[in-house]
């Protein structure tokens, strides 16, 4: 009767995914463009060697509101802290820190908040000169700038559902320009935008062994622009579920878990992607991390590890990133 019972569940969890997968195994053309492409960019570890399948996640706690705010519902401890670094691609780095504070043993919810910088290092600045034999002019360095800050609620509204939600403020600087006004003279113009972006998601958990579900859409923003052409933020769609398969066996020895994840994102600006990740967890004191993400031939796998004790957590993510090497990204967390 046990075994029967765990057959329906797993055929269950394979049939769920299947139906998730089916109407993203396709391929399809860009149909959008979308800027800031820095808040697609994953700094935290943990997320990260797991490729991203993260957003039923609720070990994420604050850095939940990074993929799925709702998954910041599901924290036990009264406050967590966690920083991120990301050594991107071309010496760009990615820092990213948040808070999150459980009050009153979370009747009231959960309340967080964000924070993103990128530090694109210099940049060589020119302008046009067509009476220059180049083409152009040098006009020295400058440096870009990125950021975002966020404040985010989560809830549990009831003992299986949870809600949550993110208001984003996102600021980017590329620089200032000179642009010709009729034929003798010109005008500076700085290129700064600072749009408003919302997120928000919902986890379910299906109270079928450790079975969760989780939605999350990101990046949510009216249309922008620098001077002619409009575009929006890069928005994306996200459907997920996870489990630990080891609720199938009985085990002797430590405690142990073994957390498949698979998501399924559709963007604005690229085709869509399958995401899989496994957590495999000794003890609650040593992770081991693997994912995949489908579609991406630059960083399709990735790794990681994770140690954690008295409420510490060192979280560290290594991703092979084709002709640029590698990528790696490392979080420090704290719960109590």
């Amino acid at each position: 009767r046990n075994m029967n019972k765990r057959l329906s569940y797993l055929a269950g969890l394979i049939v769920t995914l299947c139906f998730i997968g089916e109407g993203i195994a396709q391929e399809h053309e860009k149909l959008a463009q979308s800027g800031m492409q820095f808040l697609s960019v994953a700094a935290d570890a943990r997320a990260a060697a797991m490729a991203g399948a993260v957003i039923t996640d609720t070990e994420m706690k604050s850095g939940a509101l990074f993929f799925n705010p709702a998954c910041m519902a599901g924290m036990s401890d009264f406050i967590d802290f966690s920083a991120s670094q990301n050594k991107w691609i071309a010496d760009i780095t990615h820092n990213a820190f948040s808070f999150a504070i459980r009050p009153w043993h979370g009747e009231y919810g959960v309340f967080g908040v964000s924070f993103q910088s990128v530090d694109y290092g210099e940049v060589l600045k020119t302008r046009v000169d067509k009476t220059n034999p180049l083409g152009y002019v040098d006009m020295g360095d400058f440096s870009p700038s990125s950021l975002t800050i966020g404040v985010g609620y989560a809830k549990a509204l009831t003992d299986r559902f949870s809600v949550g939600g993110q208001m984003k403020w996102v600021r980017q600087n590329l620089g200032e320009s000179i642009i010709s006004v009729g034929t003798d003279s010109s005008t500076a113009v700085e290129n700064e935008l600072t749009p408003l972006a919302f997120d928000f998601g919902t986890l379910f958990h299906t109270g079928v062994k450790s079975l969760v579900f989780g939605m999350s859409v990101r990046n949510f923003s009216k249309e922008i622009k620098y001077a002619q052409e409009g575009f929006q933020l890069p928005l994306v769609f996200t459907l997920g579920i996870s489990m630990d398969i080891l609720d199938l066996v009985t085990l002797g020895g430590p405690k142990q878990s073994v957390v498949l994840s698979i998501n399924a994102a559709h963007y604005r600006s690229h085709p869509e992607q399958i995401m899989v990740g496994i957590d495999y967890r000794l003890m609650d004191l040593l992770s081991i991390r693997g994912g995949y993400v489908s579609g991406d031939y630059e960083d399709n796998f990735t790794f990681g590890f994770g140690v954690s004790h008295y409420g510490f957590q060192l979280d560290y993510a290594y991703t092979p990133f084709g002709i640029f090497d590698k990528v790696q990204r490392m979080t420090i967390r704290f719960s109590l």
